[in-house]
Parts: structure tokens; C-alpha cells; sequence
């Protein structure tokens, strides 16, 4: 179910030379396999061919596929076809090493959360993976059956780049294998186009045991790459050398990954925390409130902003107000100044980062509900100071620091962990920014112009 074009681009990425074991997990109608094929044959190449696919209607569509490459390659193609769980039976192979070892691997893994406490989770434990989602187990479990020098090629999606959760999966794939190539669609949607594309997918090839060296970093703008284009990086533009994190950045261009001048410090650094909004808003149904009333607090979500500005109370299928008791009271912050990030953003929008700065005087409330689409900067639950959150807000709205954050973060959400290992301005730089800031236009031009007066004082 991979689209033709993207299936060819891929298995062109391998090398192709003598015998080949191939494996294709997840294998579907057989899309990546047979791409690889066709250009095998074309290279001369015999190839074993292993898949596994445990629908039995897209298994039997895979059986038509490969019945063909047999009997068209005339004893110089062979496959076989596992109707069965790969996670459990490459778990098996790689406990008890049964010697089944890959030269190749091209895949479209799946894509689903693994339940901490299912038995997928338990079976990746005992080989040494420990990863959240099921794309990322399919990738640990090929690449440790690969054999030395074994290239694996996958589309997936780019969510595992960083983020706490996919440090282990990071730590693994850097630890066994080098990345080659890394390819970037530059439209979500034209990529997958019957498909509903939540996430951002990138191409990964991957070679075991293969010491890291400089980096292909290439771009298409969709599935057809009649406008691909590429650019060679140093692996240390790719992997931060001491980041205990891993995070894997993607540029496009040289210099992109230069970090601007006044990311000089953390958050611990000027005193500022964030978090994730606190209120998880299904969880105090029975509080929610269409209008404000006495007894209630302000619940704030994202909708309540449009370009800027503050929009509360708005008629909406969401509350407006929480009624006030000892369930609710917890989860609130009091008055103050706040900035506030959009959780969800895509590639497509002007910004992946927006920020809103949340005045004092924004709200006639003693509390307030930040909803858990938002990221709250705050200093101990509670407000910052005035020109500081201008300033930081005006910061985040950047466009300097938005194309920064652009090459690490490719996925629709906007992490706390994300913005904790950003860098920031000074506690100095940031109010002086917050005070040319105020009276100031609220449109981009403005607040770049800011930002680089800042940068050359």
C-alpha cells in the first residue's frame, strides 16, 4: 500500500551485490517488495525473500505477488510468506538465535502505541527494546537480525527524531548502525494522498555495523521527486556530539542548523519552568460549565486565541468555565502573566511554534484552567514577570527560532520536553525584548524586526 513512485525510490537507495536476503515486515499487497525486486532482477541479483503479513486477505493479495517474481525469475528468486506476529517471531529468533540473518530490509511498519503492559512490550523487554510504538519495535527487531553491513530502508514517521519517549529506540539505532540517507517530503498530504497523514513520514536508510559518516539529506516536495534535491552533512550537524538526548535534526541546507545567537541558555539557567496544561478536560466532565458564573474558573483552550488576542468567553461544543471544588482546584494555576504554546502544529502552518502571551489583566479570575493542549511557562505554578513573558512570547514567535525548530521537530506535537531543551535568551535579554515589544504591532515583520535588533545591540 506504499505509492509505486515512493516503493522505486526507496529500493533504489540499496547496494546490490551477490547473494541478497531480503526482508519486508508488514509486508501488505507487497508494494516494497516488489520494487525491490524489480530492481534486483534489473541488477542481476538471486534474492530469498522473506515477508511477513498476518492479514490474511492483504496475505493473499502478497501470495499473487510473489507467486509472479518466482516463477518469472526461473530459480533466481525465491519467498516465503509468515501468516504470523513478526514481533513475536522475530523476538524468538533473536532470543534463541536461530541464525536468521538479513542482508536487506525495506519497510512500511505499522503504526500504533504498545500498551506498557501487553505482551508486544514483554517481548521487546527480552531483547533489549524498549520503545512506545509499534513502528519503532519493527525497526529495532529488523535492524538487530540484519547481518554486518545489512541496509535496511524505511518509511516512517519522523516522531522518533526526539522526545524522551524514543530515546531508547535512538540509543539502539545509533548504537549498532550509521544513517546513510534521510529523506523529507516536503507536503504531508501529497506523499500519501489517500491517506489521512497525521504525521510527518521521512525515508530512512540505515546500514549495521557500518561506522557513521557524513549524512545525504534529501527533500521532495511529493510522491513523483521531479524536483528532488540533496545536500551532504557532517554526522555531528545530524547527532549533537554530547547529546545525552540523541536528537536526530534534519536540515536542508548548510547553515540551517546553526543555532541563532541568543539561544545562549536553558530554562534552569533564568529561572522558568513549562509544562503541560494540567487540566485533562474529560477527566472533570462533570465540572464543565458553557458560561462563567460565580463559583466557576476560566478553562482555556486553544480556541480562545485568534491572532494574538484573547477570546474568552467563545461559544463552542467545549466549556468555557470549570465549577470550582476540591477535584478542580488542583489542576488550577493562579492569576498571573503566563505564556502559553500550541501543543498540535504541522509543517504546513505559517509557524510550528505559537505562542500567546496571557496578561494579568487578561482575566478578573483568582484561578485559571490551562487545558492540556497547551504548554504553560510558568516559575513554580505560578505567573511570571510581565516583561519577561512578552519577551519570551515575542521569542518563540520568531521566525528564526521556528525554522530552528523545524530541523529536530517533525512531528504534530509540540513537547514540553521539547521546549525544556531548547535554548533561551538571557533573563535580561527577554525583558529588555518584552519592553520594546509592548505597544508594539503584533505581525511578523514586527516581531522579527524586534528579535534582530536584539541579536545586533
Amino acid at each position: 500500500m506504499t505509492p509505486s513512485p515512493i516503493a522505486a525510490f526507496m529500493a533504489s537507495l540499496f547496494s546490490y551485490n551477490g547473494r541478497t536476503r531480503l526482508l519486508d515486515a508488514g509486508a501488505g499487497v507487497g508494494s516494497l517488495t516488489s520494487a525491490f525486486l524489480d530492481k534486483a532482477s534489473h541488477e542481476g541479483i538471486d534474492v530469498d525473500v522473506e515477508t511477513w503479513e498476518i492479514d490474511n486477505i492483504l496475505g493473499g493479495y502478497l501470495k499473487n505477488t510473489l507467486d509472479e517474481y518466482v516463477r518469472q525469475g526461473q530459480g533466481k528468486i525465491k519467498a516465503h510468506i509468515h501468516a504470523a506476529d513478526f514481533i513475536e517471531g522475530a523476538a524468538f529468533s533473536i532470543q534463541f538465535d536461530c541464525g536468521n540473518r538479513y542482508t536487506h530490509a525495506i519497510l512500511n511498519p505499522p503504526y500504533k502505541k504498545i500498551c506498557a503492559s501487553s505482551k508486544h512490550r514483554k517481548l521487546l523487554r527480552m531483547v533489549g527494546i524498549e520503545t512506545v510504538n509499534l513502528y519503532t519495535a519493527f525497526v529495532a527487531l529488523t535492524m538487530l537480525l540484519m547481518e554486518k553491513g545489512g541496509e535496511v530502508v524505511a518509511i516512517i514517521p519522523r516522531s522518533f527524531c526526539n522526545g524522551s519517549y524514543y530515546r531508547p529506540f535512538r540509543n539502539l539505532i545509533l548504537r549498532i548502525s550509521s544513517i546513510r540517507q534521510l529523506h523529507l517530503f516536503e507536503s504531508r498530504n501529497l506523499a500519501f494522498q489517500d491517506d489521512d497523514v497525521l504525521q510527518e513520514n521521512i525515508i530512512i536508510h540505515l546500514v549495521k555495523g557500518e561506522p557513521q559518516g557524513a549524512v545525504i539529506v534529501s527533500t521532495s516536495h511529493d510522491a513523483r521527486f521531479s524536483d528532488y534535491q540533496q545536500t551532504t552533512f557532517d554526522a555531528a550537524v545530524i547527532v549533537k556530539p554530547n547529546d545525552i538526548e540523541q536528537f536526530i535534526h534534519i536540515p536542508t541546507v548548510i547553515g540551517q542548523t546553526s543555532t541563532p545567537k541568543l539561544c545562549t541558555h536553558t530554562l534552569r539557567d533564568i529561572g522558568l519552568e513549562v509544562c503541560t496544561g494540567p487540566v485533562v478536560d474529560f477527566r472533570l466532565k462533570a465540572y464543565w460549565r458553557d458560561k462563567p458564573t460565580d463559583g466557576t474558573v476560566p478553562l482555556l483552550y486553544p480556541h480562545h486565541f485568534s491572532d494574538g488576542a484573547l477570546c474568552w468567553p467563545k461559544s463552542h461544543k467545549k466549556p468555557n468555565a470549570l465549577q470550582l471544588s476540591s477535584d478542580v482546584s488542583k489542576w488550577l494555576m493562579p492569576r498571573g502573566h503566563y505564556v502559553l504554546v500550541k501543543r498540535f502544529s504541522t509543517k504546513e502552518e505559517r509557524r510550528r511554534l505559537v505562542a500567546y502571551h496571557l496578561s494579568y489583566e487578561a482575566l478578573d479570575a483568582a484561578y485559571i484552567g490551562f487545558e492540556n493542549h497547551w504548554n504553560v511557562f510558568h516559575i513554580g505554578k505560578h505567573g511570571i514577570d510581565e516583561d519577561i513573558a512578552k519577551g519570551l512570547a515575542t521569542f518563540l514567535n520568531s521566525t528564526i527560532l521556528d525554522e530552528h525548530f523545524r530541523v529536530f521537530s517533525g512531528h504534530t506535537q509540540v513537547n514540553a520536553t521539547d521546549l525544556r531543551n531548547m535554548r533561551y535568551p538571557s533573563l535580561e535579554q527577554l525583558r529588555k525584548l518584552g519592553k520594546r515589544a509592548k505597544n508594539q504591532p503584533n505581525d511578523q515583520a514586527t516581531l522579527d524586526r524586534l528579535l534582530e535588533e536584539l541579536e545586533t545591540a
